[in-house]
């Protein structure tokens, strides 16, 4: 029932195509692509200390390294200080940015199960996170670092808070969201103890070939990356939304 309303609705709203995606394997029978994406997520605790040690030694001392170097951690009420370091972050990867609109909508949406935790070095913000809760999951959905974030141990410690924080208001599933096999982020990910599980992609074609092909990794891309992360960041802001917009 819930396949074919999501098909009604892709329909109405004229979409190239609907895609699915399961933990595990697949479960429609649709056009499907594996090995891709894999998910990171485990349980937490009710005691702060009981998470902190079941971070393997060298994650365990980067989050210490964090906090011996007089890291904050603050929420934030509005977006401003979380989109500037967030599209410094996706900029340097070579990645367009979403409008700051998009991530303001979304905590208006969403209320009180999104939130934003900055971390700040002496007042300067260098590192953010937008997250949401849904029952007793914390998903930190978008983050990103400034170069001083990895000088100092910042996205450690900041998702380290957020975890922290979480077992406090009692969430008990840490979900650490997808990540493409052989990057930086899936070996980050792996590197606190988690263990990938796969995701399968299913898709659904309303009348387009080669479906779900957009991949930052296939090597024809890589011009168009690697031009992206010198443009100046007011540049990327300003013309960012719109290719987000193009590619879905």
């Amino acid at each position: 029932m819930l396949e074919s309303e999501a098909v009604r609705l892709a329909r109405e709203l004229r979409a190239d195509y609907l895609e699915f995606r399961s933990r595990g394997n697949s479960r429609l029978g649709w056009e499907t692509r594996e090995g891709v994406y894999v998910n990171f997520r485990r349980p937490i605790v009710g005691d702060a200390e009981a998470n902190l040690k079941a971070i393997p030694r060298k994650q365990r001392a980067m989050i210490r390294k964090g906090i011996a170097k007089g890291l904050k951690a603050e929420f934030d009420e509005d977006v401003r200080r979380f989109y500037h370091v967030y599209a410094q972050s996706v900029r340097n990867l070579g990645t367009p940015v979403f409008s700051r609109r998009y991530f303001s909508l979304l905590k208006e949406e969403f209320g009180c199960n999104c939130d934003i935790i900055t971390i700040l070095d002496d007042a300067q913000p260098i590192a953010s996170v937008l997250n949401f809760y849904f029952r007793d999951e914390v998903l930190p959905y978008y983050g990103g670092g400034t170069a001083q974030a990895r000088v100092l141990a910042g996205n450690d410690f900041m998702y380290w808070e957020v975890m922290r924080r979480a077992c406090e208001r009692g969430y008990r599933v840490f979900d650490f969201g997808r990540s493409k096999l052989g990057t930086g982020a899936y070996d980050f990910k792996h590197n606190w103890g988690f263990e990938p599980l796969p995701i399968a992609y299913e898709y659904f074609s309303l009348g387009v070939r080669n479906v779900g092909c957009v991949n930052p990794l296939n090597p024809k891309y890589q011009a168009a990356i690697s031009l992206w992360q010198r443009l100046p960041l007011p540049v990327t802001k300003l013309v960012g939304p719109a290719i987000v917009r193009s590619i879905g």
